[in-house]
């Protein structure tokens, strides 16, 4: 996290020297098509600002020990004797030797493919798998937001041609996914052409490069949701401290702040032993007007509503000497009520 500016409804940060790529998902959100994210969540994640920490869930999971097992039911299913992986073509232990960017010679936009046909030496089609519960996601079209995350491999790779592999999972598919196995009946492939899908392509590269020069190299945030962003506002909410700062710069940053603070307590010491004063009366006054009928008092006054009230509560006590002596747990149990009173104000 980097010293962060706050102006109406965006961030300022400095420029960062090593932003991260706009992958297949961050380019989907980037045009607005993805419902499950925000252009200002993209911002924080590319420079570095902030990012969710990533959690492996049931649905990561079932994902990736189901897709090895879409690749071989295309294989099987599609004669796809052709059909390359990652390892293939980067070697083992791939993410490590590429960092997750299968692309170094494009300068913003990368990311990684699941799969690929390779004709000749060469690629010809992009192979994306996907699971979910969703099945009514997919029952018109592929979504768009995963449309596109093939689609730019497609760009980057110069192929045409794109196949999207679905699984629709169950319940039970989520707690043993290792017994799932995909078929005609809990699969389904979708192939488009990227022309044809996307003939102006290249524009929407065009905006999205035009993003990162208008958000990414200035340091500059797209404007924020605060509800949609609430989690990263928060999370940036609390001032962070910069790694280039020597220890003297902190001390007396640390030093400033606390000075401040014990100026303003000693300011308002006397202001809240009088205050405790006034609720004490309020507290004495208020019980007075408590009855058997009456377990609550409300009193409005000057913009604040003091609110006095009684809860009686059941405590359970046992003689255990008797029984111990008797033998049987409840025969003495005794109830006896107690009552405790509290007074509470909101700033109405």
């Amino acid at each position: 996290m980097t010293d962060i500016k706050w102006v109406k409804n965006h961030l300022e940060v400095k420029p960062t020297k090593k932003p991260k790529k706009i992958t297949g998902t961050r380019f989907a959100t980037i045009l607005g098509l993805n419902p499950w994210s925000t252009q200002f969540e993209i911002w924080c994640a590319i420079t570095r600002t902030y990012e969710k920490p990533f959690e492996d869930t049931v649905y990561t999971k079932a994902g990736k020990i189901i897709e090895p097992k879409q690749a071989e039911y295309m294989r099987e299913s599609y004669m796809m004797d052709n059909l390359v992986t990652p390892t293939d073509v980067f070697g083992e232990d791939y993410f490590h030797k590429t960092w997750g960017d299968f692309f170094p010679e494009s300068k913003h936009l990368g990311g990684m493919w699941d799969y690929l046909l390779y004709e000749d030496g060469k690629p010809t089609t992009v192979l994306e798998m996907k699971t979910t519960k969703r099945s009514e996601d997919w029952a018109e079209d592929v979504p768009e937001y995963y449309a596109l995350q093939a689609a730019l491999y497609a760009y980057l790779l110069d192929v045409d041609d794109v196949i999207m592999v679905c699984s629709f999972l169950e319940p039970n598919d989520y707690a043993h996914p290792e017994k799932f196995t995909p078929n005609i009946n809990n699969t389904i492939t979708v192939e488009f052409s990227l022309s044809e899908r996307y003939p102006n392509f290249a524009n929407k590269v065009e905006y999205v490069e035009n993003w990162w020069s208008t958000f990414v190299e200035t340091g500059i945030s797209p404007d924020y949701d605060e509800k949609r962003d609430l989690e990263i506002l928060d999370a940036l909410s609390s001032v962070s401290v910069t790694p280039d700062k020597n220890l003297s710069e902190i001390i007396a940053e640390a030093a400033k702040i606390k000075a401040t603070l014990d100026e303003v307590k000693s300011q308002y010491k006397e202001s809240e032993k009088r205050l405790k004063t006034l609720e004490s009366e309020i507290k004495s006054r208020s019980r007075e007007m408590l009855t058997d009928n009456v377990d609550k008092v409300t009193l409005s006054g000057a913009g604040y509503t003091w609110t006095y009230s009684k809860t009686v509560k059941a405590i359970e006590t046992f003689d255990t000497d008797l029984m111990a002596k008797d033998g049987v747990l409840n025969k003495y149990r005794n109830v006896e009520n107690t009552e405790s009173y509290r007074l509470t104000s909101k700033k109405d």
